[in-house]
């Protein structure tokens, strides 16, 4: 019984560090890579990084605060339809606030919360992004801007952010509502799954070929015996493809030497020119016509 106990107590032992270690913390490991962007080699990053440069329009840092967002498929449960979700869906903070977020992924898959529209010339694209794979946790910091707006935060990885891992952040004010937040506001696009909402195609009946004509309508008289005539512009477009089909079976020949051994992009800039000169001769032909006709028009008139 003692040993029982004793091989307990070590297996306990050996277990708590790693319950105290739930998710990998990636700040330990990450390099800087310059210009408020942060990496490492186990898939953690950090890209907008600014502790201290204040955006314009910022006298000074209006407060300093600290949010831990957490991202997994068990958020998404609530919100029917959804696979993924942020366990918080808007955030609101004063202008010039020092943020930092800690970002904690709880899937056993790739997650981001990235937030967009900040000022280029302070975050590279406009952009400050989070990013862990795995059960892991992820930290950064950025200065808010100035003024009353609505930002979006969200997962950017294919079908992350549709299926629901998405969020808006308000600074000041903000300048109102994003569409389709989870909890927030209604989705742009419901999806409808009871088949009421589902738009009918319905397809023009064809008419029958014993229907009595109409009586009210005059009947077409034609000569006994005769075909009736073919429509007008199907004999033009039928005119102009068997022109066109035989100026091409001619110039094929000629055009595949022409572009023999040429690249895609060769080819293309070639026929460019070949199209230049071809107008560059019509317009010659043209001038030469135009300046005869004139000519023979001042020697018919009297005193030419």
């Amino acid at each position: 019984m003692v040993k029982l106990l004793l091989a307990g107590a070590l297996i306990l032992g050996a277990a708590a560090p790693l319950a105290a270690q739930e998710y990998e913390d990636h700040n330990k490991t990450l390099m800087d890579h310059g210009a408020g962007h942060l990496m490492d080699m186990g898939g953690g990053m950090v890209m907008g990084q600014n502790t201290d440069t204040l955006p314009g329009g910022c006298d000074k840092i209006s407060e300093t605060k600290e949010i831990t967002v957490h991202a997994g498929h068990k958020y998404a449960e609530k919100f029917p339809g959804r696979m993924f979700a942020f366990d918080t869906q808007e955030y609101q903070f004063k202008p010039c606030t020092k943020l930092t977020v800690h970002f904690i992924n709880e899937d056993n898959i790739r997650h981001q919360w990235m937030m967009h529209g900040l000022p280029k010339y302070l975050y590279p694209k406009g952009m400050f992004h989070l990013e862990v794979s795995g059960p892991a946790k992820i930290s950064g910091t950025l200065i808010l801007p100035p003024g009353d707006r609505t930002y979006l935060v969200h997962c950017d990885i294919a079908q992350h952010m549709e299926k629901g891992m998405k969020g808006q952040l308000k600074v000041g004010a903000g300048s109102g509502d994003l569409p389709s937040i989870p909890g927030v506001t209604a989705y742009e696009i419901q999806d409808d799954y009871q088949g009421s909402g589902i738009p009918v195609i319905t397809k023009p009946a064809a008419k029958s070929a014993a229907a009595p004509a109409d009586a009210s309508a005059p009947a077409a008289s034609a000569p006994a015996g005769s075909a009736p005539a073919a429509p007008q512009e199907d004999s033009f477009v039928s005119g102009i493809t068997v022109i066109g089909l035989a100026l091409g079976f001619l110039l094929a020949p000629v055009l595949a030497r022409t572009f023999k051994g040429m690249t895609f992009s060769e080819a293309v800039t070639h026929a460019f020119v070949l199209l230049r000169h071809l107008i560059e001769w019509v317009l010659g032909a043209i001038a030469k016509l135009v300046k005869k006709l004139t000519s023979n028009k001042s020697k018919m008139l009297p005193g030419g």
